[in-house]
């Protein structure tokens, strides 16, 4: 009775196990397509570079507008001494420092420091002295005549300027005198 209730199934009963039936042709099949698409993949991503390539070389500029140039790919200053680019800017020019030893940019700018301070700098745009000498000025600033002021004004802002506001005014007013 069994065998005829299962007789129109694919499964035969009166083996112990199934029978697995592998059709190699579907297999075989899916293999071929999958290869065949990926050639063709293959070609069109080559295709579609090649393409990319032309179209590059027809739009590159030889010059990029903007390019930053050597000067303005350094890092800012300070740099370390070894590294390209190390210098100091001074009235003749830059001045290269990248094999010196450490305290060159010091010395250099010492001595572009008294150089200023004994000799004062001129002005490159109208040729007016900007920075001058202590002694220089001292002796300008008297040549002047300048006039002290005088009267109850002179006398109001002078105290006024030896009273320090202190901490127990809360900064309202200055009430102790400077000594």
């Amino acid at each position: 009775m069994s065998s005829k209730k299962h007789s129109d199934t694919a499964i035969d009963l009166s083996k112990p196990y199934a029978e697995n039936t592998i059709r190699l042709r579907g297999i075989f099949g899916f293999a071929i397509g999958l290869v065949l698409l990926i050639v063709v993949t293959f070609g069109l991503m080559y295709a579609f570079l090649g393409a990319l390539k032309d179209s590059a070389t027809e739009m590159a500029d030889p010059v990029n507008p903007m390019a930053m140039k050597d000067r303005e790919r350094l890092p800012p200053e300070p740099r370390l001494q070894l590294a390209p680019g190390f210098g100091v800017e001074s009235e003749r020019g830059r001045l290269n420092l990248e094999l010196q030893a450490p305290s060159a940019e010091y010395i250099e700018l010492k001595k572009q420091w008294n150089e200023v301070w004994e000799h004062g700098k001129k002005d490159s745009k109208t040729g007016v002295m900007s920075v001058m000498p202590i002694e220089a000025a001292k002796e300008r600033f008297l040549a002047e005549n300048a006039k002290a002021k005088m009267g109850d004004d002179a006398e109001k802002s002078f105290k006024d300027s030896q009273q320090i506001v202190s901490d127990s005014s809360s900064g309202r007013m200055a009430s102790e005198k400077r000594r």
